[in-house]
């Protein structure tokens, strides 16, 4: 399964809970489950990951939970993007962000 932002086929939506390590370079959605609609309410990115906790020590994640209203109905869909620098993947989540306005970045659009 897939979704469509902006022109970038993301894999998924899973659980967040379902998510495990390892994550080379992507950039990443964070969403909320409501029925069947999903909202983004984070876009970030990263190099790499081996770290189990990676999601749940993000400084948002407690806005992810409150705004999903609870842990169960977050969700992750990632975007591949190996060989990319972060400036790369930094524009394109400034895209995303500019056109989406996911409440949890509010801090993080700097």
């Amino acid at each position: 399964m897939s979704i469509q932002v902006l022109s970038y086929e993301f894999l998924g939506p899973i659980k967040l809970s379902e998510w495990g390590p390892p994550m080379d370079p992507v950039l990443y959605l964070i969403l909320s489950k409501n029925k069947e609609t999903f909202q983004i309410i984070f876009v970030g990115e990263s190099d790499h990951t081996d770290d189990n906790g990676f999601f749940t020590k993000n400084e948002n994640f407690k806005c992810w939970v409150s705004n999903a209203g609870s842990e169960n109905n977050l969700h992750l869909c990632i975007y591949p993007m190996w060989d990319s620098t972060p400036e790369q993947r930094q524009r394109i989540t400034h895209k995303i962000i500019s056109k989406y306005l996911p409440v949890c970045n509010d801090t993080n659009t700097k």
